[in-house]
């Protein structure tokens, strides 16, 4: 019995160390703690650990994660719901307002102008609304949260590291699963595949030309074969798949950017 009181009383450490997911805001403000000394062990500095003890529990986000039925749509439904003859209109008359622009991504990364365009189009109506969600709060509640924690605590991380560099702040809002800027990247993948192409010395995914060429970037380091397709069953399909995970979306923005770039 000693012996097991013994043992018992020397794993504690190690359980208090950890920092336990929650399905309510109940255990929020203990988790953020905890996940503190996590992210100052990941490299996190002094204004990111701050806008961490600021974030708040978003119920929003919360209620987004556990209703996305678009989805589950079919292709033709999902299609007309997001707007795809709009974009697609829309799509054109941009690409032939701004042809040099799209042909230097495309020199650079590879990327045709009509995938960009259709992604940008589909992620957030060309920058017409980009979120009403504080970034920082909505991606740490969703690290917190059980459902899918270990999938989103590389992105708080990414995301308190952004604070520090400056490229967002406590007040920076983005979609409800802390997706930020023109075209919804998550904060961990905005940290590792960011370009600063206006050359201002600011990542800004709130800007058009950083956001696209980070778009861009994106997908040329995903793997994207330049010259060849990205309809299903092309080599570059597979690259759109990494950009979101659900089958619709994919086959839209295939769909939309031949469209586009017909």
């Amino acid at each position: 019995m000693l012996r097991f009181a013994l043992l018992f009383a020397l794993s504690l450490p190690a359980l208090a160390s950890a920092a336990p997911c929650g399905n309510t805001s109940s255990g929020f403000e203990t988790w953020k703690k905890d996940f503190a000394k996590q992210a100052k062990r990941a490299g996190v500095k002094k204004k990111g650990l701050q806008a961490l003890a600021q974030s708040q529990y978003a119920t929003r986000t919360i209620a987004a994660d556990r209703n996305q039925k678009s989805f589950k749509y079919s292709l033709v439904k999902f299609m007309r719901v997001r707007g795809a003859d709009t974009i697609v209109a829309q799509g054109r008359k941009r690409k032939a307002r701004n042809p040099q622009f799209y042909a230097a991504l495309e020199r650079q990364y590879g990327v045709p102008a009509g995938v960009l365009i259709a992604i940008h189009g589909m992620e957030t109506g060309f920058g017409n609304f980009m979120g009403d969600s504080q970034v920082v709060s909505a991606i740490t509640t969703l690290a917190y949260d059980c459902r899918r924690s270990e999938f989103f605590i590389p992105h708080a991380i990414g995301a308190l590291k952004l604070v520090d560099q400056g490229s967002i702040t406590t007040a920076t809002k983005g979609a409800k699963h802390g997706e930020l800027g023109h075209t919804q990247f998550l904060p961990g993948n905005a940290m590792q595949y960011g370009v600063d192409a206006t050359g201002d010395g600011q990542v800004d995914f709130y800007n058009m030309t950083d956001a696209l060429a980070s778009t861009a970037n994106f997908l040329r380091k995903k793997g994207w074969k330049p010259g060849r397709g990205y309809q299903q069953g092309q080599p570059n399909f597979a690259v759109i798949q990494k950009w979101n995970a659900a089958s619709v979306y994919q086959q839209s923005i295939a769909i939309m950017a031949a469209r586009i770039d017909g």
